[in-house]
């Protein structure tokens, strides 16, 4: 069962060009009016989408009303459920059904729901959106300069405005292009008419855009508000063949989320909106903690293994130090200095057995007598003095 691409209104599905694409659920409960606002309501279709496809993506505008996008959010909360992912959309309402027609296609592809939901970023980069309107007075989505404010209030003025991926604005003389940056691929353009006829997109800006295919569609209700004006012919473009979509997205790199695990693409995830790691950090997993065994201590090995391993350290010898100073130092089995020194075996080496028993030759401290020489015991003794003196 391929991935759910759901909209919150049934004036942002466009036909499907093609029997093996999708339909798109329309979420009833986000419709304003009387059917709509409702939060049980909202709960139940979710939660039925997500039972009968696994994984859920709803496309809404950016600019949707602030109570239809905090219901969304509360019925994700009340879920509890990390396969819903709700992704905004910064576009006009054409070019935002335009996007969800595009994301329908390519849910048929073999790609994960954290790729096809990643991918909307991604494809609103290549759609090309914008409008000819009759005035740019109340238009507050693209720059408008001071000129062409005062210009709109003429009677008969029109102006050909791009909103996405660039913003331009030229005002309309004549029947001539109106100048707007062309796409550098082949499109295909859906036209929805307003209150201005059609002709000068479905004929100059066509044949300036070299566009393939142009497709009639009504006009959302939508779109006087995100365009401040009534009189439009609101305009959208994008790439119309699904195997250079599915190329496209194929060729972006693909990423693991930290969070919930889910393939992504770009450098956040559409499900949890958990950020990519730094590059330094990715890839960096905990390790599973590890029981010990019944006996053991946590970080410690067992005495056996010390036992067998002591032979072969103690036959190992150090290099001699270059420096006679620092051989003290590098000899890790001396002692430190003023320390008594252990008791020598009969080889020379390090006394065992019973001669560690022996005490260790001490030198008296100064102040318990007078000095004595040296007394060799391999030399006879000296003659004893006599105490009566000499006449």
């Amino acid at each position: 069962m391929p991935t759910a691409v759901a909209v919150t209104s049934p004036e942002l599905v466009l036909p499907s060009p093609d029997r093996h694409t999708p339909p798109a659920a329309i979420l009833q409960s986000a419709e304003p009016g009387e059917r709509g606002g409702s939060l049980d309501r909202t709960l139940a279709e979710i939660h039925t989408l997500v039972e009968q496809h696994g994984h859920v993506l709803v496309v809404h505008p950016a600019a949707a009303p602030p109570a239809l996008v905090h219901r969304l959010h509360a019925a994700r909360a009340a879920l509890e459920t990390d396969r819903l992912a709700l992704v905004g959309v910064d576009l006009p309402p054409l070019g935002t059904a335009l996007l969800a027609l595009q994301l329908r296609q390519l849910s048929i592809c073999d790609f994960s729901p954290g790729v096809l939901a990643s991918a909307a970023r991604l494809l609103a980069h290549y759609l090309h959106a914008g409008a000819v309107l009759g005035s740019v007075a109340r238009l507050d989505q693209v720059p408008v300069g001071l000129k062409a404010h005062a210009k709109s209030w003429l009677p008969g003025s029109q102006f050909a405005v791009l909103a996405r991926p660039e913003p331009q604005l030229v005002r309309l003389s004549g029947d001539q292009d109106p100048g707007l940056k062309a796409p550098g691929f082949p499109t295909r353009l859906v036209v929805a008419e307003g209150g201005l006829p059609a002709e000068r997109v479905t004929g100059a800006l066509a044949r300036a855009w070299h566009v393939r295919e142009v497709t009639p569609t009504k006009l959302p209700a939508a779109s006087a508000d995100w365009w401040g004006t009534s009189k439009l012919t609101e305009f959208a473009a994008a790439i119309p063949d699904i195997s250079v979509l599915y190329q496209l997205v194929s060729s972006v790199r693909r990423e693991e989320c930290h969070w919930c695990g889910l393939e992504l693409i770009g450098d956040r995830c559409a499900f949890c909106a958990a950020p990519l790691p730094p590059p330094g950090e990715r890839g960096r997993r905990a390790l599973p903690a590890t029981r010990p065994a019944p006996g053991r201590l946590r970080g410690r090995e067992p005495a056996p293994a010390l036992a067998r391993t002591a032979p072969a350290a103690a036959g190992r010898a150090l290099p001699p130090a270059r420096d006679p100073r620092l051989a003290p130092a590098l000899d890790t089995g001396a002692a430190p200095p003023g320390a008594p020194q252990a008791p020598a075996g009969p080889t020379g080496g390090p006394a065992t057995g019973v001669h560690a028993l022996r005490p260790a030759q001490r030198e008296a401290p100064a102040d318990w007598g007078p000095h004595r020489p040296y007394e060799d015991p391999h030399q006879p003794p000296p003659p004893p003095r006599s105490r009566n003196p000499r006449p």
